[in-house]
C-alpha cells in the first residue's frame, strides 16, 4: 500500500503528444520527435504570405513585396520559389480586379486559385495579403491593421503620398513585420524602435559623408 514518491514524475519542460505517441518539449518545431504527422505530410512550414500589395482605388500600385510562390513537387510535397515578371503583372491586375469589385457588406478574405486573399481598405488604401488557404485569415486581418498602425505612428497620421515618397520606409517596416513570408515580430513597439535605430543610423552615415566631402568637423 506504500507509493514511493517521485515514481513516473516527469520532466516540466515535456508534455506527452497524443497525436504521434512520442514525448518531446513544449515547443514542438524544437523537437525531431513531435514533428507532427497530418495525412502523412508534415504540418510545419505549410502557411506562408505569398505577396503584399498596396494599392488605391484607382488599382494604382504603391508597395509590392513578393515572397514565393508555392506549387506541387514530388511525392505530393510543396516547392517553394520565386515569382517571375510575368506572373506579378498577372497577379496585380487579377488581385486588383477581384477586390475593386467587392462592395457593400462582404468578407475582407476571397479565394484565388490555390491562394486566399486577405484585404482591408484604410482611406483610399487597400492593403492586400495573398496567403495560403490553410492560414488563419483572422490573424492577417490582424496583421494589417497592425501594419497600418505602425505607418501612421511613424508618419504621423499616414497617407498615400507618405508611401509614394517614401516607399523605402514603409519597405522597412514591413520588412521588420514579416521574414520571408513568415509573421516575426508582434510589438509595435519592438518594430518602431527597430526603424528609429535605422533612422539613426543613416542620420550618421548621411552626417559623415557631408563632413567628408566639404571637410568640415
Amino acid at each position: 500500500g506504500r507509493t514511493t514518491r517521485g515514481r513516473g514524475r516527469r520532466n516540466p519542460n515535456e508534455q506527452e503528444q497524443k497525436s504521434n505517441g512520442c514525448v518531446g518539449p513544449l515547443f514542438p518545431a524544437a523537437s525531431s520527435c513531435a514533428e507532427g504527422k497530418r495525412g502523412g505530410k508534415d504540418r510545419r512550414g505549410g502557411e506562408m504570405i505569398h505577396f503584399v500589395l498596396l494599392q488605391n482605388r484607382q488599382g494604382k500600385s504603391r508597395l509590392n513585396k513578393w515572397y514565393s510562390k508555392q506549387t506541387p513537387g514530388e511525392e505530393d510535397q510543396p516547392e517553394y520559389g520565386p515569382y517571375d515578371k510575368r506572373e506579378k503583372a498577372r497577379i496585380i491586375r487579377e488581385v486588383s480586379g477581384i477586390v475593386a469589385k467587392r462592395k457593400g457588406r462582404v468578407s475582407n478574405f476571397v479565394e484565388y486559385g490555390d491562394m486566399m486573399i486577405v484585404y482591408r481598405r484604410y482611406a483610399g488604401l487597400y492593403f492586400i495579403f495573398g496567403i495560403d488557404k490553410g492560414d488563419n485569415p483572422l490573424i492577417i486581418l490582424d496583421l494589417i491593421h497592425m501594419f497600418v498602425e505602425v505607418l501612421d505612428s511613424y508618419f504621423g497620421s499616414v497617407c498615400e503620398l507618405d508611401l509614394v515618397y517614401n516607399f523605402h520606409r514603409a519597405y522597412y517596416i514591413l520588412d521588420e513585420l514579416i521574414l520571408a513570408g513568415h509573421h516575426q515580430e508582434p510589438q509595435k513597439s519592438v518594430v518602431l524602435g527597430s526603424i528609429a535605430k535605422q533612422d539613426d543610423m543613416q542620420d550618421e552615415e548621411s552626417g559623415d559623408v557631408f563632413d567628408a566631402f566639404f571637410g568640415t568637423g
